[in-house]
């Protein structure tokens, strides 16, 4: 069976070098009391948080894919810009376990309401926290540092329009 493990350890090296695949996510944003907040949700697998986020769609922008995602997934009814905020990188394991490299680009969304009657209502759990404390709580590193540095990236994004 040494050939078995063989071949699974080079069909896995010929994987990473693929370019990774594309996914969008939407920061969500509101402000409450003078202080600016970010929507996080939970994943449906693992139950860690994360931003709405999905793959892009026919017919839609980047920018209009993430907003529809964040609908989906936790309601939100806003106005997306049409230029992403930054990117960041996973390993998004298969059924198989086999990792592939993932790039998101962050687009980011003002929250005009949130809304019920959403397809995943009841699924994730939703909160609405600073952006210091989205930072401590994501996993993915890159993802972190772009919530840590959000109220710097912010003052140089135009406001947006919708998809």
């Amino acid at each position: 069976m040494r050939w078995g493990a063989a071949l699974l350890a080079g069909v896995t090296a010929l994987m990473g070098r693929r370019p990774p695949r594309l996914q969008v996510a939407a920061l969500c944003l509101r402000e409450r009391g003078g202080v600016q907040e970010v929507l996080l949700i939970t994943s449906l697998d693992t139950g860690r948080w994360v931003l709405p986020k999905g793959w892009p769609m026919r017919g839609r922008s980047l920018g209009g894919a993430a907003l529809r995602e964040a609908w989906e997934e936790a309601g939100v009814n806003g106005a997306v810009t049409h230029e992403p905020l930054g990117h960041y990188g996973y390993a998004k394991r298969s059924r198989a376990g086999l990792a592939r490299r993932v790039k998101v680009a962050v687009y980011p969304v003002q929250v005009r309401r949130m809304e019920r009657g959403y397809p995943e209502e009841g699924r994730r759990k939703l909160a609405w926290v600073t952006p210091a404390k989205a930072a401590a709580l994501v996993r993915e590193p890159e993802l972190a540092a772009l919530l840590a540095e959000l109220p710097a990236r912010l003052a140089v994004v135009p406001e947006g329009g919708g998809p």
